[in-house]
């Protein structure tokens, strides 16, 4: 169990570390992150953190895919998560 945080926060981690580059990369014109692939760093646990720090530096705000799917994806783990949680302490 520890293990799975510690790799939790490392997702999380990268997720902010990420979407801050590409926001910088946005302001100076260098290469930039694919929205498919920051779509699918939410999915697979980064959603909270990304959007938490696009909100907090008004990065692809007015994009709704992203306004709209990360908070869907962290609604999505959290129903995950309770579920797994629900069937752990009901079925050992």
């Amino acid at each position: 169990m520890k293990i799975f945080f510690i790799l939790l926060a490392v997702l999380w981690a990268v997720s902010v570390v990420v979407t801050i580059y590409d926001k910088i990369a946005a302001k100076i014109g260098s290469d930039r992150i694919s929205e498919k692939n920051l779509l699918l760093l939410g999915l697979f646990g980064g959603a909270l953190p990304m959007y938490c720090a696009m909100r907090l530096i008004r990065h692809k705000t007015k994009h709704a895919k992203f306004m709209v799917l990360l908070p869907m994806m962290v609604l999505f783990h959290i129903s995950v998560t309770m579920t797994v949680l629900w069937l752990c302490i009901n079925f050992i």
